[in-house]
């Protein structure tokens, strides 16, 4: 059960590899461009070499968080059809966005989902992860998880900077539409939970993937019919999906299941898809296209 708690590696090559295959550009003139970098002097094998032409997929940014009490790194993509300044667009946040987490792997499936028309275009806002155990958890009983994380119980002030800070930079510096939605897996996938359950206004649509539901003794599914109880009525989405899992993991994502069987709030559309023949390691490629695909379909040709 607690080999749940991972670090981002590096995902799928040809997502990657897509995703970088995006020529670098100019930023757009409703937002500032970043700083420029010190300028170095080229060595004399990088002079004598074709140094051929840059090629990213979005670009980095600092915001300095009074709720974190830090500066944080986010990375936007933005989708080929921003330069039409008249469109706005949804915008994806991407917990464990850094450029060495999951910023390559997820902005390849988007770029490739749209690409075959399977979604329309989204602006992808990945924040980088510091301490992904303090940011995700909530406070803990559970003496195991105290001493798995001693750091942990950050969520609150995570969800702050994201609700009072992030997404109002976002969007004041983009065109957005104002749909929000968010995505992420294992710890992430929990602080995705916990928001969905106990702030549900913080975002439209919601993507959780393998959540750790073990966190706390399952506290969190076990309070899932009272929270859905409580949900003011308005339009909402969930995708929920879990891999070959521990009985823990599972049982805390059945608990949610249930609730939102026996109580769905009105306005939520809600789908759950279990991917059992994937594991904790391999479910976050098949489970996000899925998931983008369902929550972001298409305009009508």
């Amino acid at each position: 059960m607690r080999a749940v708690i991972r670090t981002v590696a590096a995902r799928s090559f040809a997502a990657a590899v897509l995703a970088s295959t995006v020529a670098c550009s100019p930023p757009p003139a409703d937002r500032p461009p970043p700083a420029a970098p010190p300028a170095r002097a080229p060595s004399a094998a990088a002079a004598s070499a074709d140094e051929g032409r840059p090629i990213c997929i979005g670009r980095s940014y600092t915001v300095t968080s009074a709720a974190l009490k830090e500066a944080r790194q986010i990375n936007v993509y933005l989708p080929d059809s921003y330069a039409d300044a008249s469109r706005s667009f949804p915008v994806l946040y991407l917990l464990d966005g850094g450029v060495h987490e999951d910023f390559h792997h997820i902005t390849g499936i988007v770029a490739l989902e749209v690409l075959s028309k399977h979604m329309r275009e989204v602006i992808v806002v990945g924040i980088e992860q510091k301490n992904r155990k303090h940011d995700d958890t909530y406070p803990t009983t559970d003496p195991t998880d105290r001493e798995l994380i001693p750091n942990g119980g950050g969520s609150a002030d995570f969800r702050s900077f994201i609700g009072a800070e992030l997404q109002p930079y976002v969007q004041s510096h983009y065109r957005t539409s104002g749909e929000k939605a968010v995505i992420g897996e294992s710890l992430a996938g929990l602080f995705i939970m916990e928001t969905f359950l106990r702030q549900p206004d913080l975002f439209d649509d919601y993507i959780a993937i393998s959540p750790s539901m073990w966190w706390d003794g399952g506290s969190l599914g076990k309070e899932a019919a009272a929270r859905l109880g409580a949900f003011p009525p308005r339009r909402r989405a969930l995708y929920l999906t879990i891999a070959d899992e521990g009985r823990a993991m599972l049982r805390g994502v059945l608990d949610v299941v249930d609730a939102l069987k026996m109580n769905r709030p009105p306005g939520l559309i809600w789908q759950y898809e279990p991917l059992p023949g994937e594991t904790h390691g391999t479910i976050y490629e098949p489970a996000a296209q899925r998931a983008l695909r369902s929550l972001f379909p298409p305009p009508p040709r």
